[in-house]
């Protein structure tokens, strides 16, 4: 019988964007050449890590854990004290394989508590990594042999032998390490959602019923896929001991759990590319946004909100939305539309901020007098004016915004019912 060749075609944008993606991580500090801006890209490489191994479990396996940072957390502490035994002479591995050790222990910890935690789905999942999570938290101020206590472990990354000159004594030469661990695990995350176990996952996450149906345990299938993601976290755990030469109780703690899921949804957690997305914003508000203001949780908090209301499918969503109107042409059409919402909502959101600032002024800093400055402005926290001039700008802004929005909502339908219009016209042509 003759062979059957089949030609496929070669994915030439798939090698364009991982090149972009290869060239950002290798230029990124040359353009931002600050010590700051090198320390923040650093830790962004971390929290893209992080985000894509919650987002295993998220996005790919609706699996929505409140204790993922134990894995991170857990794998730091494995690889500061892998550091301190290279330092003590007690270990002979190089440094740069360091977070290597950081993922084995994240993924012994995921295989050690994720038998219990994925016997359970929905809810009851949830539950479970909570409770884990608050376990964990507890024992690392419990047992400070190993946790440190509240002063945590510290190490020192300069140790060994010098590899080509390379000591990382030098915060560039911590990122670049970071930009390899991060181009390389970001592979092979995508990689596995090309796999059938990652492929089987996602009808988990779908429809479990039917997937037992045709002979699949689904409890094995999400402690395959949490095993994977542990070992993922644990890596970006054991990059983050290595840049900051510390751990404390703070990595394994709630909030950081809690870090992990809101910049995944707030990214998107239904795209692959939308939690590196959340790892970049989840630095931006953590370094830059907690300088600028004292209440920085709180409007991280109204932005998730808003988020939720108006996008609950994250910023990947809206930037997939509108490629697809993009692509047939339509988005001349709303910039009007987008340029009205950005505005209002510009006027709304400085309204608001302006209340804000003043509440936290007068809760927080009401020694140092009654003026606060606000973008430019000086504010009297406690003066009527002050107060009727942000709630009547918050308010004004609040209406024109819904206007906008009415009329977006509007054109938007508009511009769908057209792109159906026209792909049933290319399907007929066809």
């Amino acid at each position: 019988m003759a062979a059957v060749y089949k030609f496929k075609p070669y994915n030439v944008g798939r090698w364009v964007i991982w090149s972009l993606f290869a060239l950002v991580l290798v230029f990124a500090p040359l353009v931002f050449n600050s010590n700051l801006s090198v320390t923040m890209l650093a830790q962004m490489g971390i929290a893209i890590i992080a985000c894509l191994s919650y987002n295993m479990l998220l996005g790919q396996g609706g699996m929505l854990s409140f204790g993922h940072a134990v894995y991170t957390g857990l794998g730091s502490y494995m690889a500061i004290h892998a550091l301190n035994a290279v330092t003590g002479g007690k270990l002979h591995i190089p440094v740069s394989l360091l977070p290597i050790v950081g993922g084995l222990a994240g993924m012994g910890f995921a295989m050690l508590l994720g038998w219990v935690t994925t016997r359970k789905s929905g809810t009851p999942f949830a539950m479970i990594t909570l409770g884990v999570a608050e376990l964990v938290f507890a024992m690392s101020l419990m047992f400070s042999e190993f946790f440190g206590g509240e002063a945590g472990v510290s190490g020192n990354r300069v140790t060994g032998q010098a590899f080509f000159g390379i000591t990382y004594a030098q915060q560039i030469q911590i990122y670049y390490l970071i930009a390899v661990y991060t181009f390389v695990c970001v592979a092979l995350m995508f990689a596995f959602t090309q796999t059938p176990l990652g492929r089987i996952l996602n009808a988990v996450r779908d429809n479990p019923e039917r997937v037992e149906f045709i002979g699949y345990n689904t409890q094995r299938v999400r402690y395959s896929a949490f095993i994977i993601s542990g070992f993922f976290a644990g890596i970006a755990g054991g990059l983050g001991a290595l840049n900051f030469e510390i751990v404390t109780a703070e990595v394994v703690s709630a909030a950081r759990s809690g870090a992990y899921l809101l910049f995944t949804f707030l990214g998107g957690a239904t795209f692959f590319f939308g939690p590196i997305i959340g790892g970049v914003l989840m630095i931006i508000a953590f370094v830059l946004l907690s300088e600028l203001t004292k209440a920085w949780l709180l409007y991280l908090g109204l932005i998730f909100l808003f988020m939720v209301m108006y996008a609950p499918g994250g910023i990947a969503s809206l930037i997939m939305m509108n490629l697809r109107v993009a692509k047939f042409g339509k988005l001349r059409q709303i910039w009007t539309s987008y340029l009205a919402l950005g505005l209002t909502a510009m006027v709304m959101l400085a309204g608001a901020g302006a209340m804000i600032e003043m509440v936290y002024h007068l809760q927080l800093n009401s020694a140092l007098g009654d003026n606060v400055k606000f973008m430019g402005a000086t504010l009297n926290a406690k003066g009527v004016d002050s107060w009727f001039g942000a709630a009547f700008i918050m308010l004004t802004g609040l209406g024109l915004f819904e206007l906008a929005r009415r009329q977006f909502a509007h054109d938007w339908g508009e511009i769908q019912t057209e792109i159906e219009k026209e792909i049933k016209r290319r399907e007929t042509a066809l």
